[in-house]
């Protein structure tokens, strides 16, 4: 079984920028896709080159990214597309922490990758602990982005519920489908999140996230892959284990003001903060400014205001601005 292979259209291409290239690893089921961007200038040979592997939600792909990756130009970056997501959703079931954890260390095994910062947002954050756990050779830091910290229950939701009430507009949009590319934009236009933010890097994320032919366009995270995962985000036992280590290494935890609908209260609200901070006391928490769940990675001024922490951990001055606007 192979991932899906379709050209990328014009506006990815563009966003992705001339470092970039797409490599296919052999994992469990057939091949992850994982786009790879290299250090602008030429590192000589022998030379250990500074990484970040960038993992992206759970219903996103590695494109969320690419702000991040272009304002990082003396960095490698690898951010693969995620079992059942992107052009790696024809990787079959089952999913899971632990698994997206291994097609991570498989890929950076596959690049000959040593140690990495580990860089997660949402989902991604929970993957990205998981990673260290089980691999803890090749995570140097970790840096947690809206996510990895399990999710606490609203008044009212149920410990069962909770993943499900948060994410419950997500699954509606992965069992639509869109008669063009741009109707599926015109629904992120009117999407609260991301609609007053859109510019190249948002349009191109979206135009990236669609598979089939008109007038039967679907998004491209499988709603089973989100199924499976989506329970794990509040009491899993890989992400409960992988806990436990926080203190073996530095982790940065980095919150939103408002959450996936650029809501208040956001996906961490103050008690879960409180929480996590006096369970994990080496825990650094950076509260992001004027972002939601979506912007905190996807928009400028987010990616600015992460790039001073993962420059620092990276040995490495980052850009002097985020590319784009937002």
């Amino acid at each position: 079984m192979s991932t899906t292979t379709q050209p990328l259209p014009d506006s990815v291409s563009a966003v992705l920028g001339p470092r970039y290239r797409s490599v296919a690893v052999p994992v469990d089921g057939g091949d992850l896709h994982v786009g790879v961007w290299e250090p602008e200038d030429a590192v000589a040979p022998g030379a250990e080159v500074p990484t970040a592997v960038l993992v992206h939600g759970i219903t996103s792909s590695h494109v969320a990214w690419a702000r991040l990756a272009q304002a990082l130009p003396g960095v490698r970056v690898v951010a693969p597309d995620l079992r059942g997501r992107g052009r790696s959703r024809d990787l079959p079931a089952p999913y899971g922490m632990a698994l997206h954890a291994d097609d991570v260390a498989a890929a950076l095994d596959h690049l000959g990758v040593r140690q990495a910062v580990a860089v997660g947002h949402s989902m991604g954050a929970f993957v990205a602990l998981v990673l260290a756990d089980r691999h803890p050779r090749l995570v140097r830091s970790l840096h947690l982005v809206d996510g990895g910290m399990p999710l606490l229950p609203p008044p009212g939701v149920a410990p069962q519920d909770v993943a499900a009430a948060v994410l419950g507009p997500a699954a509606d949009r992965l069992r639509a489908t869109f008669p063009s590319r741009a109707a599926y934009r015109e629904f992120w236009g009117e999407h609260p999140a991301l609609g007053p933010y859109q510019d190249e890097v948002v349009t191109a994320y979206v135009d990236y996230d669609l598979v089939g032919e008109e007038p039967e366009l679907r998004p491209a995270t499988r709603p089973a892959a989100l199924q499976e995962d989506i329970r794990e985000l509040v009491d899993g036992a890989a992400v409960q284990a992988a806990l436990e280590e926080v203190p073996s290494r530095p982790a940065t935890w980095y919150v939103a003001p408002r959450g996936l609908l650029d809501e208040v209260p956001p996906l961490y609200p103050d008690a879960a903060r409180d929480r996590w901070t006096r369970q994990l006391p080496t825990l650094r928490m950076v509260e992001v400014d004027d972002v939601n769940h979506y912007t905190v990675v996807l928009g400028a001024h987010g990616v600015r205001q992460l790039l001073p922490h993962l420059g620092a951990d990276l040995g490495v001055t980052p850009s002097g601005d985020a590319p784009g606007s937002g």
